[in-house]
């Protein structure tokens, strides 16, 4: 078993962590990933209101007696969600990991610390990194180039971006973006990190409660088949490459502003590929690391040859390339 800053800090077997994603983050997958050893992660907005939530953190509890996490994303808006009333929720459920993403995590940090929950905050750059640790979090998601969802806009792959940020804190790091098997979770080990997030990898599970036709979409895709939408916004966000989203890339290009993509780009139309599977309904999130993914396990059997694989590589793959210089 590997034992890490991170598995100690946030009580989990594996230093595997299951990102949180919107639409998809349910019960039926974070019991999972915590049966399994790693860390689920609910996502709080997946909610429509704060009462939902602390259903779904009961329903979550109902499935498995392991620890399990949610992520708060807080992103700025004209009419934002209650953030307070959704911490308010993670309080009283119980609930002892959160993960904050977005923004900055400081407006809820002492509220959270008082209730005796570990925050891990996710974030793009070694900047915001070393602001966070600054401010109090427990541990850090770092997320590089190669990953679904917000990349940030510098553009570090994992490559650099880990052993970058592992070399400037003091805190747990986790490795997020690009990561789908042990050869991964080994290479970010090697990079400093104490563990890895994965998103696409848990979306193609047999409990991620998706359409299958999504699962298999991911299966035959490469790591070519995505696209970065938002980049004039300086908002750039990796999804899917279909007809809707080189349309959004298209109509950016060439001079459009947000108003002029908005329909195409609805986060209800993105729900709806997922519960039906038309891979054409909107935008959906994936990152380049469904190259890696050719199959669609179960959350219990990912992670054990996930974590089998890695152990392998550090005990014998690598030993075995050292030889004597006599």
């Amino acid at each position: 078993m590997l034992s890490t800053p991170f598995t100690r800090t946030f009580g989990v077997r594996h230093p595997i962590v299951q990102g949180g994603m919107q639409w998809v983050s349910r019960a039926e997958l974070v019991a999972a990933v915590a049966e399994a050893g790693g860390l689920g992660l609910l996502t709080a907005l997946t909610q429509p209101t704060p009462e939902d939530l602390s259903k779904e953190i009961a329903r979550t509890r109902d499935l498995t007696d392991a620890p399990f996490g949610v992520n708060l994303t807080i992103l700025p808006s004209i009419n934002p969600p209650p953030y307070d009333e959704y911490r308010a929720a993670i309080i009283d459920s119980g609930v002892r990991t959160v993960e904050t993403a977005g923004s900055n995590p400081a407006p809820h940090l002492p509220a959270f610390h008082a209730a005796g929950i570990k925050v891990l905050h996710k974030c793009t750059s070694v900047r915001h990194a070393v602001k966070a640790e600054q401010l109090g979090v427990d541990g850090i998601s770092i997320d590089g180039f190669e990953c679904a969802g917000h990349p940030g806009e510098d553009d570090i792959t994992g490559l650099v971006l880990i052993p970058a940020v592992t070399s400037r804190l003091t805190i747990p790091v986790v490795a997020s973006g690009g990561f789908a098997d042990g050869r991964g979770l080994a290479a970010a080990l090697a990079l400093g990190a104490d563990g890895i997030s994965m998103g696409t990898r848990f979306l193609s599970t047999v409990e991620a409660p998706v359409h299958i036709d999504v699962k298999a979409a991911i299966v035959e895709a490469s790591e070519l088949d995505t696209e970065l939408i938002f980049r004039p916004l300086r908002n750039t966000s990796r999804v899917s490459s279909n007809s809707i989203s080189r349309d959004v890339v298209a109509r950016l290009a060439a001079g459009g502003t947000f108003d002029d993509v908005r329909d195409l780009v609805a986060g209800a139309r993105g729900r709806t590929v997922f519960e039906t599977g038309d891979l054409e309904a909107g935008v959906w999130t994936v990152g380049t690391s469904q190259g890696l993914v050719h199959d669609v396990p179960t959350v219990a059997d990912l992670i054990e040859r996930t974590v089998a694989e890695a152990e392998h590589v550090i005990t014998a793959r690598l030993p075995g390339l050292m030889v004597s210089d006599r």
